[in-house]
């Protein structure tokens, strides 16, 4: 069975701020709960090609992974893993509203193997629920201009 998870929220920032903020790896640790620390395996700017590992806390196990990103522009970025039980792509993106409004959406999808194959739509809920708090606080930070 596979994982795909959708969340999305309205922020009330332009495209351009939203997208730079939620865009920049280096902020992860300040909206996403779970992630732990964000560090650069190839050197800035980020861009297709970039690599990044991640250490996070989800469903009370660490895990340290490795994205590579496979699409980046100011509409869309794309970030995929291979390497684990549950190779992952993250797609976020972001649609302006209006001048002042931006749909962002976190899209979560992969296929677990082994152990995951059979937690996955536990795994699915619990990422779900993760992504809603995630987008949250990012709706928090960046409407409060933090």
């Amino acid at each position: 069975m596979s994982v795909d998870v959708l969340t999305e929220t309205v922020i009330a920032r332009p495209r351009d701020v939203v997208a730079a903020y939620a865009g920049n790896p280096d902020h992860a640790p300040e909206w996403y709960e779970n992630i732990a620390s964000v560090a650069w395996r190839t050197d800035p700017p980020l861009g297709v090609g970039t690599r990044l590992e991640f250490v996070a806390e989800f469903l009370g196990r660490t895990l340290a992974y490795t994205y590579e990103v496979v699409e980046y522009g100011p509409e869309r970025m794309v970030m995929r893993t291979a390497q684990g039980p549950f190779p992952m792509e993250t797609t976020y993106t972001w649609e302006p509203v209006d001048a002042a409004h931006t749909r962002m959406t976190l899209r979560n999808r992969g296929e677990p193997s082994g152990f995951s194959k059979l937690a996955a739509p536990l795994m699915a809920a619990a990422m779900r629920r993760a992504n809603s708090k995630d987008l949250a606080r990012l709706k928090l930070l960046l409407e409060q201009g933090e």
